[in-house]
């Protein structure tokens, strides 16, 4: 085989192989559907159950990226706290070892012709008559692990090619230096690659095969262990403080196993040696490779999950800065974007906090001097800065496939955060018609505007669905008898005409910033007091029926 042949099936093989992986992670994941999100949600109370969702949850997606970048989305929309995820991140560095155990117990002994060739036509052929649904993710992920073991078959037939044509004997890692040169090449091979499950594939087949030493070969998997911390750090980028939380946490586990298991390499292939006596395991470099890449893993968590809490208070203590800045939101990024189901669970918590600050606002800043609403105005900007980057982010995830019912989420989402914006700008409205009323003194003539806020702000202190759809017509009723005394006010010739019809503005305009957030606060409780996998939002009916409730009488 020639150096050219050599390289072009190096290549090609590494290309299958990344292929194969996409597609059995991508066919997994969509034909485990909502199950995983379901075991992600309710099977990690500890750090410890999340250990084993991580374990489980990578084993079958064939992906630590994107278990990881999936705990990332459920710490923002959440559904699970930092504790709870840092067991998910241990868990999936443990998962991550069945792509060397399939490699090592598999992907050797394969016949081609009778097992990987069938399983890429099985495959394509339940794809032919399932264009979607569950069936044909079943079918894209067999013909991933057809084109997987082919993949290894290339690679094996290249490395062959190189023991055949070229001295390795150097290619051992005889000391320090030489250890840390392949620990350098390990990470880099998974930074080009994103994608561990392919480093450690080539390196066990490297192994396998004679072209690289065991030690080097050893290096080269742990470089792959702290390489693969990259697709975290770089969904961190820009992203939520939870989510920079969790990327620090996956760089730290990770830097830390590798460390120790470099400083007891040796110690580390006796206890290999010893396991792999009394599991009967043949003594083959993949498959000590595999045990090496499992045990290390294992030591990490071992020692790291009795310091779970201080670890979790030392990364809450980071990125604060980031929380600080009001104008940003807390939930969203693209990690938590990659999943529609999250991000709308993000969205609602998004948008619950932007209601209760709007709230906020109307208790502390309607009805105080204006000597202290500068701070309000600030606040309003910082309202209508969150509504655009929510809005914006609405509107990117509409931008892609969405089942129907996630669709109907966001359209319901984007309406409350429309029924938010518009409370900020009667908030505005209101701030300045005050300064003009305060000057009439209508406590005078019998005219309590005070009260009459007051008695609109008691409304919303509704909590559920139903107590919202009442005080949305308490508010109206507050309204009402207000506005008729005011009229009858003016009627008896205490109140001119002019500043009457302010008045009348006044409280129309205080009526629609009350009806504008308990609107938002009950489709945002109806979301609430749903569960993430069986959202029903109003149909039209309800919808038309809702705003014509709101409508009339102003």
């Amino acid at each position: 085989m020639s150096t050219l042949q050599i390289i072009g099936a190096l290549m090609g093989g590494l290309g299958l192989f990344l292929l194969a992986v996409g597609m059995m992670s991508e066919g997994l994941r969509d034909a485990a559907g909502a199950s995983l999100r379901k075991l992600l949600a309710h099977w990690t109370r500890t750090p410890l159950h999340g250990v084993f969702s991580g374990i489980f949850m990578t084993a079958v997606v064939q992906s630590s990226s994107a278990v990881t970048v999936a705990a990332i989305g459920f710490v923002n929309a959440g559904l699970l706290n930092l504790r709870q995820t840092l067991g998910v991140i241990y868990g999936a560095n443990i998962g991550t070892t069945m792509t060397g155990w399939l490699v090592a117990l598999v992907g050797f002994k394969v016949n081609i012709q009778a097992l990987a060739l069938p399983l890429i036509g099985i495959g394509m052929l339940i794809r032919l008559f399932n264009k979607r649904g569950r069936w044909s993710a079943i079918g894209l992920a067999l013909v991933g692990f057809g084109l997987f073991f082919i993949g290894v078959d290339v690679l094996k037939g290249a490395f062959e090619g190189i023991v055949a044509n070229f001295d390795v004997a150097q290619l051992t890692a005889e000391g320090t230096q030489q250890t840390l040169w392949y620990l350098l090449i390990g990470i880099v091979m998974t930074v080009l690659t994103q994608s561990s499950s392919a480093s450690i594939a080539l390196t066990i087949t490297a192994a396998a095969t004679g072209v690289i030493g065991l030690h080097a070969a050893a290096a080269m998997v742990i470089g792959a262990n702290v390489g693969t911390t990259s697709t975290a750090a770089l969904a961190a980028i820009g992203a939520t403080a939870n989510a920079k939380r969790v990327a620090l946490a996956q760089v730290l586990f990770n830097v830390g196993t590798g460390l120790v298991a470099l400083m007891i390499l040796p110690l580390m292939f006796w206890m290999i040696g010893v396991i792999g006596d009394l599991a009967d395991l043949a003594a083959d470099p993949a498959i000590t490779l595999a045990l090496f890449h499992t045990v290390f893993n294992l030591l990490g968590v071992l020692l790291v999950l009795p310091l779970n809490n201080r670890l979790a208070l030392f990364l809450e203590g980071r990125f604060r800065r980031r929380e600080e800045k009001t104008h940003l939101p807390k939930h969203l990024d693209r990690a938590v974007a990659t999943n529609p189901v999250l991000a709308a669970n993000a969205l609602v918590l998004e948008l619950d906090a932007l209601a209760q600050r709007v709230r906020q606002m109307m208790e502390h800043g309607l009805g105080q001097t204006v000597h202290d609403r500068a701070g309000l105005h600030e606040e309003l900007r910082t309202v209508r800065d969150l509504s655009r980057a929510i809005s914006a982010f609405i509107v990117r995830l509409e931008s892609g496939a969405l089942p129907i019912e996630v669709s109907q989420q966001l359209a319901t989402l984007l309406r409350v955060d429309q029924y938010l914006v518009s409370c900020a700008a009667s908030i505005e409205h209101v701030l300045d018609r005050d300064e003009e009323l305060d000057a009439l003194e209508l406590g005078v003539i019998g005219l309590d505007l005070p009260e009459f806020q007051q008695n609109l702000l008691s409304e919303l202190r509704a909590a559920d669905p139903e107590e919202l759809k009442a005080a949305l017509k308490k508010v109206q009723g507050v309204h009402d008898r207000f506005k008729a005394k005011a009229l009858e006010v003016g009627a008896e010739g205490r109140l001119e005409f002019e500043p009457l019809l302010r008045l009348v503005d006044w409280l129309a305009e205080q009526l629609r910033l009350a009806q504008q957030w308990l609107k938002a606060g009950y489709y945002l409780e109806r979301l609430k007091h749903q569960t993430s996998a069986d959202r029903s939002l109003l149909n039209g009916d309800e919808l038309a029926a809702l705003e014509a409730s709101t409508n009339s009488g102003t």
